[in-house]
């Protein structure tokens, strides 16, 4: 497939440099900074830190639960 793309010319000049750095061709370099991208993206879809995934919370919180007493009922609908 070919697609046509327009980019600012800074990351022209970045794509550029980074592809001669590594010495492949522009084209190559493209092709495998957007596999590495879709790749990583995949992986990271609703995955949770560790730091959020070992959260305890706090002990002396209360419930959520404590506070249903004080919500409102919710209201009929108005139809018209």
């Amino acid at each position: 497939m070919q697609i046509t793309i327009n980019i600012p010319k800074d990351l022209e000049q970045r794509l550029i440099q980074q592809a001669t750095q590594l010495n492949i061709p522009l084209e190559s370099f493209i092709l495998q900074s957007l596999r590495q991208l879709t790749q990583t993206t995949q992986n990271k879809v609703a995955c949770w830190s560790d730091t959020i995934l070992s959260y305890k919370g706090d002990p002396d919180f209360p419930a959520f639960e404590s506070y249903r007493d004080e919500l409102l009922p919710p209201r009929e609908p108005e139809l018209f």
